[in-house]
């Protein structure tokens, strides 16, 4: 039977990468300040979603993950490696 959650029962795989994007971008960037970077890049998210994909709480869509990995300028690919 498939499953929607990881082992660690996280609703995501990518929250701990882009955390650990986040914070090692050479401009010191909070979760509100990813939060605006994807709503200039058109994304509909606030600060709270941001800490709940980093958390493993909430879910993430493909459109998401795209936008993610393009504001972080990454491959959305490296959002899914752990």
């Amino acid at each position: 039977m498939y499953k929607n959650k990881t082992n660690h029962g996280r609703n995501n795989i990518c929250g701990y990468k882009i955390k650990e994007i986040r914070l090692n971008l050479p401009e010191k960037t909070s979760q509100r300040k990813l939060a605006n970077m994807l709503q200039l890049a058109g994304l509909d998210i606030d600060k709270n979603a941001i800490q709940r994909i980093e958390s493993g709480k909430r879910f993430v869509t493909d459109i998401e993950l795209k936008a993610i990995a393009h504001v972080l300028n990454v491959q959305y690919q490296d959002l899914l490696d752990f």
